[in-house]
């Protein structure tokens, strides 16, 4: 059978389960946009290539598969670098394939050329040139394998033009095997028997989790085991929905925009049993004062995450899902007779540090953010997708939008990609068309990537945009605030654009709410009308509020300012 390399990546991503695709095309991938609309694989045109990797990027964690996009060479490959950092910060699985001009031209600085795979390698977790037409199948086979297992991540495939339009005879790579990368699955018995002997030891222990629940699809198992063994829970920003929002023993958020009782009770545990996290600085705050008085307990899949920031007592390299499974089978073993018993003050304890203080905030007679994101919170019954942009606006979304199923909280956390929130929205739209999804976005940050409502119009998708419009870049304003004394340099955003008029002329539908009383009206009428078309609301809210708990950098977490 002969086939052109671009008939051979059709056929190999359609043999990886690929249904969606989202793209920009041009020059050096027309012969595989060629190929493209002549199959069933649903092609998303983004205004912008950046927008292409943070939809896929949506796609990939509402679907629960890898997320692929497609661009051409030169500035189409340059502009997936920012989606595909924040992809890689986040271990997100993606397959972003770019064009190249033709082999014979490489290094010529040819039109549209440059080198992506250089420039991507710092932020994939593999890359490729591809060299010949006859090795394309297996290398679509490898970037799809490296790209779910293990510690998921983008995998960039650069194609020449000449390797698209080139037909070869077709032969079947069969199954990936790379000698030089094996992922560790199952984790060793014997350091998960040290951790059950820390669980029936310890008085006050926590558990930090963090985004690997969400992606090794651990969370009914970390439920389990944090009932079983009686312990609380607190999770990153990006762990957030992987242990139930709404369970006795959830703690918050921890770090600098966490709660109280989670930075308390992380700061004076005498176990903190850490599962897919990396120990970000937004977390640990002084790394010297973070759970010091604690032993240490890391399990992750990444071993280069291990002992990276925080030292650890029992280092565990493995899969969360398998880990938790033994753990859990090991607990039934255990003699728990007497947690409860042994945890009850620390619980009493847990309880003093929440009536102390909680994530609150006074309504008067300007719209607070917060106050929409729990009137949202309450209408959609916590049940909505929720993407964010990056700022105020995704703090108070964590704060105050409770979740308490993974995969219903997407968002750039190591990046901290502002212009992420509705590309995301519009992959995880496409990828769960039946469910709503909501982008609580900034004024600032909406910005960013405000084409991309062209891409939900065209789509027919029903995001709903909700815009906490303060007239600032106001998480750079609340520093300004905090640590500049008030000189607003450059932060003001007083000439933003109409959003309602904006919406308008994208052909979607566009609210506002300017008084209190007007919040709850609007929400109602654009989260419960118009399904098929995206609608912005605008909600002009308190011009200078801050979130809080903040934790000022490099100080201990213990160092909250509250208000």
């Amino acid at each position: 059978m002969k086939l052109s390399g671009a008939q051979i990546l059709m056929k190999t991503l359609r043999e990886e389960g690929v249904d969606t695709i989202f793209g920009y095309p041009g020059g050096a991938v027309i012969d595989i946009y060629d190929e493209l609309v002549k199959t069933d694989i649903r092609h998303v045109l983004v205004r912008h290539e950046q927008g292409a990797v943070h939809a896929a990027d949506g796609y990939a964690r509402a679907a629960g598969k890898v997320g692929v996009c497609l661009v051409t060479s030169g500035p189409g490959a340059t502009n997936t670098v920012t989606g595909i950092a924040s992809a890689y910060m986040d271990s997100i699985p993606l397959v972003v394939i770019t064009g190249q001009v033709p082999r014979g031209l490489i290094g010529n600085d040819a039109f549209q050329e440059v080198d992506i795979v250089g420039i991507t390698r710092p932020c994939t977790k593999h890359n490729y040139l591809v060299e010949s037409t006859d090795s394309l199948a297996r290398v679509i086979k490898e970037a799809f394998y490296i790209a779910r297992s293990g510690r998921p991540g983008p995998v960039l495939i650069d194609i020449p033009k000449d390797v698209a339009n080139t037909t070869v005879d077709y032969k079947e790579p069969g199954d990936v095997k790379m000698r030089s990368y094996n992922p560790t699955i199952n984790p060793n018995k014997r350091q998960l028997q040290k951790v059950v002997k820390l669980v029936e030891k310890a008085r006050r222990p926590v558990i930090f989790a963090g985004g690997g629940i969400i992606l090794s699809k651990s969370s009914e198992e970390l439920t389990r085991f944090a009932r079983q063994a009686q312990i609380p829970v607190t999770t990153s920003l990006m762990g957030l929905g992987a242990f139930p929002g709404s369970d006795p023993f959830w703690l918050g958020m921890i770090g600098m925009h966490g709660t109280y009782r989670a930075n308390m009770c992380t700061s004076e545990c005498d176990l903190l049993i850490a599962i897919g996290v990396r120990f970000d600085d937004r977390v640990t705050g002084k790394t010297d004062a973070f759970a010091a008085q604690a032993e240490i307990v890391h399990i992750d899949i990444d071993p280069t995450s291990i002992r990276k920031n925080i030292p650890v007592t029992v280092p565990v390299v493995g899969d969360c899902h398998a880990a938790l499974t033994t753990l859990n089978g090991m607990l039934d073993e255990a003699d728990l007779t007497d947690i409860a018993g042994k945890r009850e003050q620390w619980f009493a304890r847990i309880g003093e540090w929440k009536n102390l203080s909680r994530l609150a905030y006074v309504q008067g007679e300007t719209i607070k953010p917060q106050y929409v994101v729990e009137k949202l919170y309450e209408l959609t019954g916590g049940d909505a997708i929720i993407t964010t942009e990056v700022g105020q606006n995704q703090m108070w979304a964590a704060q105050f939008y409770h979740f308490n199923r993974p995969n219903h909280f997407i968002t750039s956390g190591g990046l901290g990609v502002m212009g992420f929130g509705l590309p995301a929205a519009i992959g995880a739209q496409i990828a769960q068309p039946d469910r709503l999804v909501v982008d609580i976005a900034g004024d600032g940050s909406i910005q960013m990537n405000i084409q991309e409502m062209a891409t939900a119009v065209q789509c027919r998708l029903p995001v709903k945009v909700v815009i906490l419009n303060n007239g600032y870049l106001g998480m750079v304003r609340q520093w300004q605030e905090l640590f500049y004394d008030k000189r607003y340099a450059c932060t003001c955003m007083d000439h933003a654009p109409d959003f309602v008029k904006l919406a308008e002329a994208f052909g979607a539908v566009g609210l506002r709410a300017t008084t209190v009383d007007e919040v709850e009206t609007v929400l109602k009428k654009g989260l419960s009308n118009y399904k098929d078309r995206p609608v912005i609301m605008d909600f002009v809210v308190d011009k200078e509020e801050s979130v809080y708990p903040m934790v000022p950098a490099g100080a201990p977490i213990t160092e909250m300012l509250l208000v």
